[in-house]
């Protein structure tokens, strides 16, 4: 047992709390990392407002990567000193979603969350999150839930890989399957959005519209991939349609997870196209659609969980894009900080300020 600083969840709708907590060595089947580095996800500012449910109180952040300090029992794959990913949402093998390979779709991937992760200091038991309990200066995690980072790839940039980038890069080649040439638009220039516009860039999209309620973060759009860019409005799905000969997008990829940006993303994708929507919205975003429009326009509405990927299949594809120049982790951060920073880095997120923030542990 030893003490850390980590970033508590008391209560839903509570602050986060930076506190020193009270972390076990790893059991059987364990690993205990030192984070590097933590990505600020939307996810985890919907865990805090209960969009998401999780067992609280509980240790936040699900996108993280660091160095193995210890193994327990029967941990062959990683030792100490590894660098590592951690994997939020690892696949069980033996589920009906796993038995068809849709190993995102795990029925027993959030299990862990119920887990007493670790204790305060006044002896009341913490949940691990998303699994993971990324804010934090050290975790102890499932030995599925870490996978080790590609050779070239830099220990604190690798954080990312854990959500913002294989959601973004999933959404564009396993759901959408964006084929070169096609168009694009992506709803929300967050991590994740910079992610899948990088994505549609690496796909050889032609033209890849971003859409943001921000005019500031056209730059960052641009330099991720984006062609064109358009701040909201109530003409957006007009817009985009003007700027693809007036059939609309054959893809389009939400990010954002409320029912409007949903509906556009839908009017903004052409007769027979794809939209996929990635941001996780509340049971309170309706999205309605009448029966003649659907047959109307013959367009695919999918979900798309975590990317779609298998994360263990997935990492070496990407690290070899990192390696070669053709995604860029560091142009998704748009903030370093410290474990104080994430009640800050909350605020930006609710103002729709900046990509990501990156916490970085000494």
């Amino acid at each position: 047992m030893s003490t850390i600083r980590a970033a508590v969840l008391p209560a839903v709708g509570s602050p986060l709390e930076i506190t020193d907590i009270e972390l076990p060595e790893p059991g059987p089947g364990q690993v205990r990392v030192r984070l590097a580095a933590a990505g600020v996800c939307h996810s985890d500012l919907s865990l805090s407002h209960g969009t998401m449910r999780v067992p609280v109180p509980a240790v936040l952040g699900h996108e993280g990567a660091g160095t193995v300090v210890s193994v327990g029992d029967g941990v062959a794959h990683v030792a100490p000193g590894d660098a590592v990913v951690l994997n939020w949402a690892p696949s069980c093998g033996s589920c009906h979603p796993c038995s068809l390979g849709e190993v995102w779709l795990c029925a027993d991937a959030l299990t862990g969350a119920g887990n007493v992760h670790a204790h305060t200091a006044d002896g009341t038991a913490l949940h691990p999150g998303l699994n993971v309990a990324a804010f934090a200066e050290e975790t102890v995690v499932a030995a599925n839930c870490v996978l080790p980072v590609p050779d070239g790839v830099p220990l604190a940039d690798a954080a990312l890989l854990g959500c913002a980038v294989l959601t973004g890069w999933g959404a564009v080649h396993h759901s959408a399957r964006v084929r070169a040439g096609e168009t694009v638009a992506v709803f929300g220039v967050g991590g994740v959005g910079l992610a899948t516009l990088q994505a549609a860039r690496i796909a050889g999209a032609s033209t890849i519209v971003a859409v943001d309620v921000s005019p500031e973060k056209e730059g960052l759009a641009r330099a991720a991939g984006a062609t064109e860019y358009v701040v909201a409005s109530d003409t957006t799905a007009k817009d985009i349609r003007k700027l693809t000969g007036g059939n609309g997008v054959d893809v389009a990829v939400e990010c954002v997870g409320r029912a409007v940006t949903i509906r556009t993303a839908w009017d903004s994708t052409r007769r027979g196209g794809r939209t996929t929507v990635v941001g996780i919205g509340g049971r309170d975003q309706q999205v309605t659609f009448n029966a003649l429009e659907l047959f109307h326009w013959g367009r695919t509405l999918a979900g798309c969980v975590y990317g779609n990927s298998n994360p263990a299949e997935d990492l070496p594809v990407l690290a070899e894009h990192i390696r070669a120049g053709r995604l860029d982790l560091g142009a998704l951060v748009t903030e370093r900080i410290t474990l104080d920073g994430i009640p800050g880095a909350f605020d930006n997120m609710l103002a729709g300020k900046g990509g990501r923030a990156l916490v970085i542990f000494p």
